[in-house]
């Protein structure tokens, strides 16, 4: 789920596979199991192993969707069906399945009775969590057989695999924005500049370190840690603003609220997504068709915040792609592809 810059500075910050070898990390992970039996992990070997398999689930998961998306399907089928495969595969969403479509680079996702249906260039961005420890990935679909769609879906992709190559614990963030934006000029589109690649925490989606799609001339180090990598391409001029507000809210403070059962779905909230994003559409089908109302409390109390959704302001179409990537000292792992 993407990052919009804001000034340079993020709103959220408050709150497998190795390029190498792709089968390398999953036997260190079965050897090390059967050697130590019942001695028990330790919190750096579990933290691993939890992103890994959040990574797998997804993976698995991205490939699933990209069967069940056709034309016409409602946005609301489709959303639900991948938001069910990543608890059947045993994570949980670490935020709603974003499907946005054409000009809409991030951040809607259909409400509880919502009769959109899939069209266009569809982005579909969706993540999974184990215990709170993250994966973030996104592709995009042409629905409609357009050869813009194509390309500019194939410059998201290029884009992405590029930038991951050079990346390891001493690239330049700003390196790995000018491979962005040099990949997507170079197939004759422009880069979305004020969205961005993020750093992950466990339940902190957004961590802090933001990662360019342009050389923003920064030349601080990646590091290592858990980070997601994500090309927008567009034909449009290049930046997206803030439109409607989405049905997608983050927690944003505890306080207590009047209302009987406002302060049971903030209890609700607290307790099951934390700081991790969330909509009225799970909301709708734990509380019913109050919650709409109880929602509005409780953003206005300033217990939540709302997510505008974000459109390139030509109008243009938008593409993305992502992936996570786990640096180590020694090693950058692929962990959703």
């Amino acid at each position: 789920m993407t990052e919009k810059q804001y000034g340079g500075n993020s709103p959220f910050n408050k709150q497998e596979k190795i390029i190498k070898n792709s089968n390398k990390e999953a036997d260190i992970l079965k050897t090390n199991k059967k050697q130590t039996g019942s001695v028990k992990k330790s919190e750096s070997e579990t933290k691993k192993e939890n992103i890994l398999k959040a990574g797998e689930i997804a993976k698995q998961v991205k490939e699933y969707a990209k069967k069940i998306i056709k034309k016409d399907v409602f946005l609301e089928e489709i959303a639900e069906k991948i938001e069910s495969k990543i608890i059947e595969l045993g994570g949980k969403p670490a935020f709603p399945v974003n499907l946005s479509i054409n000009e809409i680079a991030a951040h809607f996702t259909p409400s509880h009775d919502d009769k959109t249906k899939a069209h266009g260039l569809l982005k579909v961005d969706f993540g999974v969590h184990i215990d709170g420890f993250l994966s973030d990935t996104a592709f995009s679909v042409d629905l409609e057989n357009s050869e813009e769609n194509k390309k500019l879906i194939q410059a998201t992709e290029k884009a992405l695999e590029s930038a991951i190559k050079i990346t390891n614990l001493k690239t330049p963030l700003n390196q790995i924005g000018k491979k962005i934006q040099e990949t997507i000029e170079y197939c004759k589109f422009n880069p979305i500049i004020n969205l961005s690649g993020h750093s992950m925490n466990k339940y902190e989606l957004h961590a802090g370190i933001t990662i360019p799609n342009i050389d923003n001339k920064k030349e601080d180090e990646i590091g290592e840690g858990l980070f997601a990598i994500e090309p927008f391409a567009t034909s449009g001029s290049g930046k997206v603003k803030d439109s409607k507000p989405s049905e997608i809210y983050s927690l944003a403070d505890e306080k207590n609220v009047r209302s009987q059962l406002a302060r049971e779905i903030l209890n609700y909230i607290i307790k099951e997504y934390k700081t991790n994003p969330f909509c009225l559409r799970w909301i709708a089908k734990k509380f019913g068709n109050s919650s709409v109302f109880a929602l509005k409390q409780l953003k206005e109390n300033g217990n939540l915040h709302q997510y505008p959704q974000l459109v390139e302001i030509s109008g243009a179409k938008v593409s993305q792609a992502e992936d996570t990537i786990l640096i180590e000292k020694d090693r950058t792992i692929i962990t959703t592809n």
